[in-house]
């Protein structure tokens, strides 16, 4: 079961808490993402605590093809397999399913498609989603979807949002017959439904009305970051949040930048996940306050700064720009490491200042000064 409480709205800006089995999330939440259990950059899960990581997210694809959904569930589920005593998100599997375009054949049933690991067959469709995601006994469990391009035509964008609701109705089914087995590791487990539509207004909102209808724990809004313009993305937000529930959790997939993330809270999003701080952060690519800098530029040789000056990072606070970047060029990993702490500090850090600003009613303010920030040249 779980409660979902909004404790404060600054214009459509949402500060809220959600009770889950697993703990309290306080949103709007930063998800630091575990693809496959793990943060890449040896992060482990001892140091998302350090960073106050509040959820993790893993993926359903790739932990189902290694080790083994079985096998996890064998250890008694995700957060036993990695120590992990706060929640977790599983993604479906269907975005990565879909990304492998030329190895896979979408059916009514579901989709057949080649493992990226070993080239053997695969098949799965809602129920078979649902399975491995109750195997890894997750907190929160998402909906198995078609992810269609930005760009596909009308007529392809309209026959793949119907067959993903009619997906989702066998997802909740699915689910709810997980839940009742005495077997099943988490029964308390949540299902999102995911909103899709491209770029077509009309069919984004007829969507999130129809889903809306089944009153799941939560939504999530799909299918953008995947090549519109960060305009378009914004105007998908305007027009498809207000025709999901207002009390219910919105979950804006896998974006990304701090500048879209804060887009995305004045427009009513209480989640996001991106891999854009722990994959820029093994290039040597930090966030600051006052913009992106490369620790691979010649002018920080010398630099004995912290990464970011007051940052309580463990980075920052023990090391500087000049160290860490040598160890970037010598190839050390604890230099990625160095980075990817930070950048996820960085995140978690700043959507948590967002929800203080809003319980103060000073998002807008809190917003524009962070936007002003992130362009400064350095």
């Amino acid at each position: 079961m779980s409660t979902y409480t909004i404790d404060h709205l600054d214009g459509r800006a949402k500060a809220a808490t959600f009770e889950t089995v697993h703990g309290t999330i306080h949103t709007p939440v930063f998800m630091n993402v575990a693809t496959v259990a793990a943060i890449k950059g040896a992060v482990s899960t001892m140091d998302l605590k350090d960073l106050n990581t509040q959820v993790m997210l893993c993926n359903t694809y790739h932990l189902h093809v290694r080790p083994g959904d079985e096998i996890v569930a064998k250890f008694g589920g995700l957060r036993k397999f990695t120590n992990w005593d706060r929640p977790i998100l599983t993604d479906s599997g269907g975005f990565q399913v879909f990304s492998l375009a030329s190895l896979r054949k979408i059916k009514e049933e579901g989709v057949s498609f080649q493992s990226h690991i070993d080239g053997r067959r695969i098949f799965m469709g809602p129920e078979e989603s649902m399975q491995i995601q109750s195997h890894l006994a997750s907190t929160i469990a998402m909906a198995f979807d078609e992810c269609p391009s930005s760009k596909a035509e009308r007529r392809y964008v309209e026959e793949s949002v119907a067959r993903t609701e009619r997906w989702l109705i066998r997802c909740k089914q699915e689910m709810e017959r997980l839940n009742s087995l005495p077997e099943t590791i988490n029964r308390d487990q949540l299902l999102f439904g995911i909103n899709q539509g491209a770029c077509f207004d009309d069919i984004r909102m007829d969507n999130a009305d129809r889903i809306s209808e089944l009153d799941l724990p939560g939504y999530a809004i799909g299918g953008l970051a995947v090549g519109e313009s960060h305009e378009e993305m914004y105007h998908i937000l305007d027009v498809t949040v207000p025709h999901l529930p207002q009390n219910k959790p919105v979950y804006l997939m896998g974006v990304g930048t701090p500048a879209n993330i804060l887009e995305g809270i004045e427009r009513g999003v209480d989640f996001f996940d991106c891999v854009y701080p722990s994959r820029n952060g093994r290039h040597g690519h930090v966030y600051t306050d006052h913009g992106k800098i490369n620790l691979f530029n010649a002018k920080y040789e010398l630099d004995d700064r912290p990464i970011e000056e007051g940052c309580q990072c463990p980075a920052c606070r023990n090391y500087s720009r000049g160290y860490i970047r040598h160890l970037l060029k010598a190839k050390e990993m604890l230099g990625m490491r160095l980075c990817v702490l930070h950048n996820l500090f960085f995140y978690n850090k700043m959507v948590n200042n967002a929800r203080e600003a809003i319980l103060q009613d000073r998002f807008a303010e809190f917003k524009k000064e962070k936007l002003e920030g992130f362009q400064e040249e350095r």
